[in-house]
């Protein structure tokens, strides 16, 4: 008898002794973090992180164009993307990278989405009603045209107007895009023959190939890196190039009209800093 009742008493204490242990480990779960926090974190360390957290952000929106914007395995890069990395870094200022279709970037800032931007774009006066351009962030080689190299109606050094005046040929012009002042002008004046794409370039660079179209507008370096990246023959494919069609066109960031002025400000200011003086141009 007393040594059952022994064992009935040992077991009602083992129950309470585990009770007990079960509230001290809940209670460790709330003050572990609190006394690491004190033992291990210095507080003068601690503001670096507001730090950071203060910086504004800016949404940059962009599309996969090589040379100017390439989407690689560390992250984005290209001709229009690096200058803006070290603007914005100069500026102090974060960047959330999106890639979005052009034609929907275009209707975001439209729309004024707060803190929006879009890198690369010429100016046009279309474009300048509904966005705040930034200082010029890089300029292009000269317009050239790409074609197949068998097109016997498309030669280089004649003037522009001739080949826009020509009916045997057609022109793949990409929706919503402007080739620059000088060309969007001779476009309005001499109306060429013309089919309308949404494609990006390497679907424009297939149509050429496939002969549904016969020329497309594109600065040299891009239609170079094009065609190389393509998997199509490079002799397959020939650049015209007009006399009269200027110097390359400047690209610049479109921020939406509602995004602070005062860190448009501050961004202009810091592409003055890093970027070299002929392409901070304003016009």
């Amino acid at each position: 008898m007393i040594s059952r009742g022994s064992k009935k008493k040992n077991g009602a204490g083992g129950w309470q002794v585990s009770a007990i242990c079960l509230c001290l480990a809940v209670a460790m779960l709330y003050v572990k973090p609190f006394l690491a926090d004190r033992m291990f974190h210095h507080p003068a360390s601690m503001p670096v992180l507001s730090e950071r957290g203060s910086r504004p952000e800016i949404t940059m929106l962009y599309h996969e164009r090589p040379p100017y914007y390439v989407t690689g395995p560390l992250g984005i890069y290209g001709l229009c993307v690096d200058p803006v990395k070290k603007a914005f870094s100069a500026a102090e200022i974060s960047v959330k990278w999106v890639k979005m279709p052009a034609a929907r970037q275009m209707d975001m800032l439209k729309f004024n989405v707060p803190n929006t931007c879009a890198v690369g774009w010429f100016k046009t006066p279309d474009r300048e009603k509904f966005a705040l351009y930034s200082r010029a962030i890089y300029q292009d080689t000269s317009m050239v045209v790409l074609a197949r190299a068998d097109n016997p109606h498309l030669v280089s050094g004649l003037p522009l107007a001739r080949t826009l005046e020509n009916r045997e040929l057609t022109f793949l012009r990409k929706d919503g895009y402007s080739y620059g002042p000088y060309i969007d002008v001779m476009l309005e004046a001499h109306v060429p023959r013309q089919v309308m794409t949404t494609a990006e370039n390497i679907g424009m660079l297939k149509n050429i190939h496939e002969g549904l179209a016969d020329y497309f507008f594109i600065s040299e370096e891009e239609a170079r890196e094009l065609i190389h990246t393509s998997g199509l023959l490079t002799e397959t494919f020939q650049l015209i190039r007009f006399p009269d069609v200027p110097a390359g066109n400047r690209r610049y960031l479109l921020f939406s009209r509602s995004t602070d002025k005062n860190l448009v400000d501050r961004v202009d200011a810091a592409i003055i800093q890093v970027l070299a003086p002929d392409t901070v141009k304003k016009n």
